[in-house]
């Protein structure tokens, strides 16, 4: 890459966290169905046309940062050292995000971002289409999978265990995310976190039995 093309390409990067981080402050002072894609552009001061290059729909200016974490399970199982177990290896990722407070994790207690998963969780049309990453997030891990598994049907333990992961994964986070809009702490949460972290994967390692 020539510089150039470097500096185009950081320009359009700031151009387009500028427009998302304008149309984030806008929905979360007026409301996301109260800010029209009008009153975005005018606000960050670009054409109609320039948004929709940058985010194809309303939705996107919002849970484009999702995409940011399409791709991080996928990126453990096909980086972990030889020999280390897949769930190993996402368990300690998982935990480690906690450690250092990630918000992916709903382990964040930063007023910003949890006024951000508030509007996220509280407007229909953003869960929905979190919900398409959710699935992209899914067929990555599941390809990831396919690619490094040693089993007698890899294709089908694959498309489960991705899908059992994401769930899992989701489901540790809006836990952790109701306990702090309850008024908690992340550091009060953190070792219910970790521990319900630890019970998930042990249920996947080991499945689960009535007891």
């Amino acid at each position: 890459m020539d510089g150039s093309t470097g500096l185009r390409e950081r320009k359009k990067r700031r151009t387009r966290a500028a427009i998302s981080d304008t149309a984030i402050r806008l929905f979360l002072r007026h409301g996301f169905d109260g800010v029209s894609v009008a009153d975005v552009a005018a606000e960050a001061e670009v054409s109609k046309p320039t948004l929709f290059r940058y985010f194809p729909t309303k939705e996107d200016l919002v849970v484009h940062r999702f995409a940011d974490h399409q791709t991080e399970a996928a990126d453990t199982v096909l980086g972990r050292e030889p020999g280390t177990p897949v769930l190993d290896a996402l368990h300690r990722d998982f935990r480690a995000r906690l450690d250092a407070r990630d918000p992916i994790t709903g382990l964040n207690d930063d007023p910003e971002i949890l006024a951000f998963h508030g509007l996220v969780r509280s407007t229909p049309t953003l869960v929905a289409k979190v919900g398409e990453y959710l699935a992209r997030e899914e067929e990555a891990l599941t390809q990831a999978l396919r690619e490094t598994l040693r089993a007698e049907r890899p294709e089908i333990t694959a498309r489960l265990l991705a899908g059992q992961l994401v769930a899992t994964r989701r489901t540790l986070a809006l836990a952790n995310w109701e306990r702090i809009v309850e008024g908690r702490s992340a550091d009060d949460v953190h070792p219910e976190a970790v521990a319900d972290a630890d019970h998930a994967f042990s249920l996947l390692r080991d499945g689960f039995h009535e007891g």
